[in-house]
């Protein structure tokens, strides 16, 4: 081809972009998608935009480990470079097999990303992603590289620059820039150092060894060492500040054999199984953990049925009510805060909004207890996925040096379901049955989103919420001894498990792929998406979990066995009937006479009890079980409280005398109206308790003298929303989005590039043209008789400014309809809102 028909290098950023297809823009949207938010005018636009401080930091901190490295070794190669230069940077002298196959995925990335652009002969990184990776003394580069000769000796006196070229032992120059040209030449060149170095005294080559990788700057005094002067004097240290050096970087390159980084990491660590089971033991493993997620949910809200905990002003929990729900749920205060976060995370419970604000059960509460468990639990996973709110904070700081609360603010992290999805994932692509080690995750994950700047590992976010998402992922069942089970499986929408062995590397989605082609990150799934993959783990989840029962087995020590879940009346009714002594496999309940008094005071008469125990035990109800009803029943309602202040009424006066002797009766202030009747000077609730508690079995009536029944009553919130989670940037967008911000770019381009003919259109590049509203009627009447195009500036009612390119068709009442070239289709302009038309160049296509 000859240099006439060979394509021009770009100049720019805007014209390596007008240079790409569809696809390739499409691909740029979305793995940068601040990008179109809101969407740019054009592609010069676009360019901006792309190159702005906020957006290509976002863009560099969602590199992977190598593709960064390759980013930073551009930002210290020369501007532009050449794709054997940043090979020899990466590689090294001794071309290293593995950089040499990844390098080019990892351009490839940064150049789909736009941080950089420009053919293999000319790369170049944008200018803000060059000054974020470029060495300074305030910024080190991660590459431990310094500035280099030219940068080093900018303040230098010329006399001085001189001393040192003759010093290595090259000719004298005229002027500064060409000694300092001649230096860089030399410690550029691998002969030529080697034969300066050869002469260097042993001490001195073990200082370049200390700073070689890195910080390169180091402290002399006024007057050096021999061991320095001998490197000051040949430019192989430079001073930069009164008794401060560097190491220039052609030098240290020279030392590290042109490596850029000490260890270049092209190939992503292996997620290493620790442990290998069979996946039956996984799968209900996983199950027995899932049904005690549910029943673990089920007595959180059980607990806050008739109203939980306060709200604190500042909103939350406070520590004191969470360390009541851990030792209610019989959990650590951690565990407590992740189940009552989660419950949150569902819409299962919020605050009820009243005066004297405290946290119910929602409505939707009501609705979830009545689907099938299986479904119960894909609701619960699903919003932990989902769910931006991170218990794993609770009783952390803020930056402001305040506590974290369970159900405060302050708890939200954008990057939690995403570094959730990114560990299971990593999970599913290990075979079935084999559990990771945890550090090796952490690995992973660091290498796909490795740390920048001044962090250091107790501020890897990522690797606490990675922490976290194993442990959470265990106690939701999704996982069993540490595996990722069949139905976790599901719940990604992830293929079946490879076959292979887990020794082998790598591991993860994309494993067909070679090395470096492999993603680094799987995409979440849309909404629909994950209806389905929720819907799917329900399904292969239902046949492991255990079918609720209906029958316990009764025993003669008071106590009922519960061998598995029960169905949810008998439950429910136990529930009341007596109090749960141990949990587990099997559930104990015991029978003491306060539970019995609960079931009467519930409404449940001797009889109902009898037939309940008999209808539901697979065991003869015990004599002792029965003698207790029966005993409870027949002292039940025989004392009667009512309001008078209070009154205890009895048709056996002989008790009335035993509760009037007894003394711990003094503090109810009782006294004798009639012989079938008492006087207290203590509200009926209190009169109630105490009597209770001196063994009797009273029950309250109401004015009229009948047995009032005391039910719990559920408290409920008014309808409320789950919490939303914080997105962590814009959106990707979707195909419809994307298509549609695709074709605006396109078209405010093709406005803004169209040539003009010369004179017609303003010099200033972007700026609508001007003309008067008799002009402009004129040139677009003209336009009409000739079918020429015009470029136009328009505004429309908001009062956004466009570029346009149309075809007038006709003008009449103030309107011209013209086929809009930016648009691809027919629109009608008010001629009051045309800024100003200028004429196409005859050659514009």
């Amino acid at each position: 081809m000859s240099t006439e028909d060979r394509p021009s290098a770009p100049r720019s950023l805007a014209e390596a972009l007008r240079g790409r297809d569809d696809v390739s823009l499409g691909a740029l949207l979305r793995s940068r998608p601040d990008l179109i938010t809101p969407v740019p005018t054009d592609l010069t636009q676009l360019a901006t935009r792309a190159g702005t401080r906020a957006s290509v930091v976002r863009a560099l901190e969602r590199l992977d480990r190598f593709t960064l490295q390759t980013a930073e070794a551009l930002a210290v190669a020369a501007d532009p470079a050449t794709y054997d230069e940043l090979l020899g940077l990466m590689a090294g002298d001794d071309a290293d097999p593995a950089v040499v196959q990844a390098l080019p995925h990892a351009l490839g990335v940064l150049r789909e990303q736009a941080l950089v652009w420009g053919g293999d002969d000319r790369l170049r990184l944008v200018r803000t992603a060059r000054e974020l990776l470029a060495p300074s003394p305030q910024h080190p580069s991660p590459t431990g590289l310094g500035p280099t000769v030219q940068e080093a000796t900018a303040g230098m006196s010329p006399g001085r620059i001189q001393e040192i070229v003759t010093a290595a032992g090259l000719p004298s120059t005229h002027d500064s820039v060409s000694a300092v040209t001649s230096l860089t030449e030399l410690f550029s060149d691998r002969r030529r150092m080697g034969a300066l170095l050869a002469g260097a005294p042993a001490d001195s080559l073990d200082v370049l060894e200390r700073l070689v990788w890195g910080p390169p700057y180091g402290q002399v005094t006024a007057d050096p060492a021999p061991r320095l002067r001998w490197l000051l004097d040949r430019g192989l240290l430079l001073p930069t500040a009164p008794g401060t050096v560097v190491l220039p970087r052609e030098v240290a390159l020279h030392l590290r054999r042109g490596l850029a980084h000490r260890t270049p990491e092209p190939v992503p660590p292996a997620v290493e199984a620790v442990a290998v089971h069979r996946p039956q033991v996984v799968d209900s493993t996983a199950a027995g953990q899932a049904y005690t997620a549910l029943a673990t949910v089920e007595e959180l809200l059980k607990d806050w049925d008739e109203g939980g905990p306060a709200v604190l002003r500042a909103g939350g929990l406070s520590v004191r009510d969470l360390k009541r729900t851990a030792v209610a749920l019989d959990v650590p205060e951690p565990v407590a805060a992740f189940w009552v976060e989660l419950a949150y995370a569902a819409g299962l419970i919020a605050p009820d909004g009243e005066a004297d604000e405290r946290y119910a059960a929602t409505p939707a509460y009501d609705e979830w207890r009545e689907l099938p468990a299986a479904e119960r639990w894909s609701r619960l996973v699903t919003a932990w996925l989902a769910a931006t709110r991170t218990a794993g904070l609770v009783g952390g700081r803020d930056a402001k040096d305040r506590t974290l609360s369970a159900l405060g603010a302050g708890l939200d992290r954008s990057a939690a379901p995403e570094v959730r999805h990114r560990v299971l994932a990593l999970l599913a692509g290990l075979p079935e049955g084999a559990a990771p080690a945890a550090e090796s995750v952490l690995a992973r994950l660091r290498w796909e989103r490795p740390l920048r700047g001044p962090q250091r590992e107790d501020d890897d976010l990522r690797g606490r919420l990675a922490e976290w998402a194993l442990s959470e992922a265990e106690l939701l069942g999704v996982t069993g001894r540490g595996a990722l089970s069949a139905h976790g499986r599901a719940l990604l929408g992830a293929p079946a498990a490879p076959a292979k062995s887990p020794e082998a590397e790598p591991s993860g989605p994309g494993d067909k792929l070679p090395v470096h082609h492999r993603p680094a990150h799987v995409p979440t799934l849309s909404a629909t998406e994950q209806a389905v993959a929720s819907a799917a783990a329900a399904r292969l989840l239902t046949p492991l979990l255990p079918e609720p029962l209906d029958h316990v087995l009764l025993q003669a020590d008071l106590t009922a066995v519960a061998p598995g879940p029960l169905q949810r009346p008998l439950a429910d009714m136990l529930g009341v009937l007596a109090d749960v002594e141990s949990k587990g496999g099997a559930t104990v309940y015991r029978f003491t006479p306060g539970s019995v008094r609960r079931a009467l005071d519930a409404g449940q008469s001797a009889s109902d009890l009898h037939a309940f125990l008999a209808a539901h035990s697979r065991t003869p109800v015990p004599q002792p079980l029965t003698y207790l009803i029966d005993d409870v029943a027949r002292r039940h309602g025989h004392l009667r409280v009512g309001a008078a202040s209070a009154y205890v009424r009895c048709d056996d006066d002989a008790v009335l005398g035993e509760i009037l002797a007894d003394k711990r009766a003094a503090s109810l202030g009782l006294r004798r109206l009639a012989p079938t009747v008492l006087a207290a000077q203590t509200d009926p609730v209190v009169l109630l308790e105490g009597l209770r508690a001196m063994g009797f079995a009273p029950a309250a009536e109401s004015a009229e003298g009948d047995v009032l029944i005391t039910r719990a009553h559920a408290h409920r919130t008014p309808p409320r929303t789950a919490p939303e989670p914080v997105p962590d940037g814009p959106p990707v967008p979707d195909d419809t989005l994307l298509a549609a911000a695709l074709r605006a770019i396109r078209a405010g381009d093709l406005a803004s590039t169209t040539p003009r003919k010369p004179g017609t259109a303003p010099e200033v590049n972007g700026e609508l043209p001007r003309t008067g509203s008799a002009e402009t009627l004129a040139t677009v009447q003209a336009a009409v008789l000739t079918g020429e195009a015009l470029w136009i500036g328009y505004v429309n009612a908001e009062g956004a400014a466009s570029q346009r390119v149309i075809a007038p068709i006709r003008v009449e009442g103030g309107f011209v309809t013209a086929y809009d070239h930016t648009a691809d289709e027919v629109r009608t302009y008010p001629l009051h809102r045309i800024t100003g038309v200028a004429e196409l160049a005859d050659d514009a296509g």
